[in-house]
């Protein structure tokens, strides 16, 4: 594309470059090295009350990375990373890159099958874990390729004191860690101080290694590791640091950029965010461990001068109209990015009305590392569209055949850029399917672009079901469905929901008339981590089939019979 077939340039705010230096820094490794040389005694990451400098972060993951190596793993082997948003998480990352190995995400929520899968098809040779979850990898190590594992406690990095305490009201008040059994693993703490005995051999690590495997469905059910190289998450970081630099600039120069991390840790959007992007410009990221909280999340802010709020729709519907909202002194607030899902109109205007900062609405998937597009964060208006590509990132509309269409015509969405990843994991067959030869990412959403450039969603090729910005894919749900006895067949679609933008509705054909909804709720739990639920059951007779037997979820879809 040259610059007239750019039309979303004009949109750029002053100060946004069209295109950013993707070489800047030939690695994450390189860029995290200069944060912890730069900002050593500044706050990088903030829990509990609990501060961990750059200068700390450094030492600890320097510490764990030996520990690491000691283990035997080799240069590409995959570490899981299996934690909420606590202090171990950002020194695991530091210390997996650093040691040149690749962090596999994974969502601290999942049941054994789910854990299973994602364990054996990653090839993960260790996982470090936060114990509450211990059980779950109980039930499924012996069935992957871990070896090693480390088991990290909530109180781990609070002190000895605030530590102690805390460990025992997470397991004997709350009763949060369920009983398990993995004799080999190693506590975090642990593994830190064998780590100072050894010694980090710092590999040589380049732009085209993998850095992270973050799995998603993509435009089908099949869960799949987006490779994601170190210079596709460090051209995201750049470009997501620059769209947002015009707002920053705002911040006073005494003041260090905080972040606000209520969003996982191991979901991309705040990985990019308030991991790369936070540390790259010397900030702090406050720990929130768990948004659902909203007392406590709301008392945590009250204790925080914050610029930068990153979140999904139903995080901003659910603080603005809590009573205890203007308890918290928003007048510092210089971002509101909003993803992972759309933001509705009214919740913008009521953020922007309580807050007096407009929420910058996103787009962008696992496979793009993830940001593609944004609102400029000059804009005071909800556009209620996903804004303009970012710098160095061209999209277009096309149609089934390939083809660009016409300016104001739906079609898929496709977008390249640096931020584009490498691939699947080990799935050449499904990365050909989503690549154009033009090196175009399809990204099996439908949109339309208007004549400035804007981009507005407005279908989806695929049946995934957005759920608080998470995806779940019918596919899933239905084969574990099938599996439960007294189940004749079943279909799962998404339904509109006020709470979560969407919820999961589950349809069934009876085997055995005496089977139940809570007989299927029960063994969905057993199966499906939370946000995967069926949120209604529904049980029918028979379902809409084509003349070759294919569900017609469509059809369930437009009957909305709920």
């Amino acid at each position: 594309m040259n610059a007239a077939q750019k039309p979303w340039l004009t949109a750029y705010p002053e100060g946004v470059p069209s295109d950013i230096d993707a070489t800047a820094y030939s690695s994450l490794v390189e860029l995290m090295q200069e944060s912890f040389r730069q900002y050593g005694d500044r706050t990088a990451f903030s829990f509990m009350g609990r501060g961990l400098t750059y200068t700390e972060l450094d030492r600890l993951s320097q510490v764990f990375a030996a520990y690491l190596q000691g283990l035997g793993l080799q240069l590409g082997d995959r570490v899981a990373i299996m934690l909420p948003n606590v202090l171990q998480y950002p020194i695991a990352v530091a210390a997996v890159l650093r040691a040149g190995f690749v962090v596999v995400n994974v969502n601290p929520l999942y049941t054994p099958r789910e854990l299973e899968f994602q364990l054996k098809d990653s090839g993960a040779k260790a996982i470090v874990i936060l114990e509450n979850f211990g059980a779950t990898l109980q039930e499924c190590l012996t069935r992957t390729s871990i070896k090693h594992v480390v088991l990290c406690a909530m109180g781990d990095r609070l002190g000895w004191l605030k530590g102690a305490l805390v460990n025992h009201v997470v397991r004997k008040i709350k009763k949060l860690v369920p009983a398990f059994v993995l004799p080999s693993a190693v506590r975090f703490n642990d593994a830190l101080d064998l780590g100072e005995r050894a010694t980090l051999t710092l590999p040589s690590i380049h732009g085209d290694d993998l850095a992270v495997l973050q799995y998603t469905g993509g435009t089908t059910g099949v869960a799949k590791g987006a490779e994601l190289l170190h210079r596709n998450l460090v051209a995201n970081m750049l470009q997501a640091s620059e769209w947002c630099g015009p707002a920053l600039k705002r911040i006073p120069a005494n003041e260090i950029p905080t972040f606000i991390c209520a969003l996982p840790l191991y979901h991309i959007f705040a990985f990019n965010v308030n991991l790369l992007s936070c540390m790259r410009m010397g900030g702090c990221s406050v720990l929130i461990p768990n948004p659902r909280d909203l007392p406590a999340v709301l008392k945590e802010l009250s204790k925080h001068r914050f610029h930068i709020f990153p979140a999904v729709n139903t995080l901003f519907n659910a603080l603005a109209n809590h009573p205890d909202f203007n308890k918290v002194d928003w007048s510092n607030l210089k971002v509101t990015l909003g993803g992972g899902t759309a933001v509705q109109g009214p919740v913008a205007k009521l953020w922007l009305e309580k807050t007096g900062c407009s929420i910058c609405e996103a787009y962008g998937l696992s496979e793009t590392s993830p940001a593609a597009s944004a609102n400029p964060v000059t804009n005071q208006v909800f556009t209620g569209s996903i804004g303009v590509p970012l710098s160095s990132t061209e999209m277009k509309i096309i149609d089934d055949d390939g083809n660009e269409v016409p300016v104001g015509q739906p079609g898929e969405i496709v977008i390249r850029g640096p931020q584009v990843m490498a691939g699947y994991w080990q799935r050449p067959d499904e990365t050909a399917r989503v690549m154009t030869p033009d090196g175009f990412f399809k990204s099996g959403d439908v949109g339309v672009m208007d004549e400035r450039g804007y981009f507005r969603i407005v279908d989806r090729k695929k049946d995934m079901i957005l759920v608080s910005g998470f995806n779940v894919y019918p596919t899933e749900v239905e084969e574990v469905v099938a599996g439960l006895a007294g189940v004749l067949e079943c279909a799962v679609i998404g339904i509109p929901d006020e709470r979560s933008g969407e919820a999961v509705k589950l349809v069934v054909v009876k085997k055995d008339p005496a089977l139940t909804e809570a007989q299927v709720l029960e063994h969905c739990k057993h199966n499906l981590t939370g946000y995967k639920l069926p949120r209604v059951i529904e049980f029918r007779t028979e379902l809409p089939k084509t003349p070759v037997g294919k569900v017609l979820r469509r059809e369930l879809r437009d009957k909305k019979q709920i």
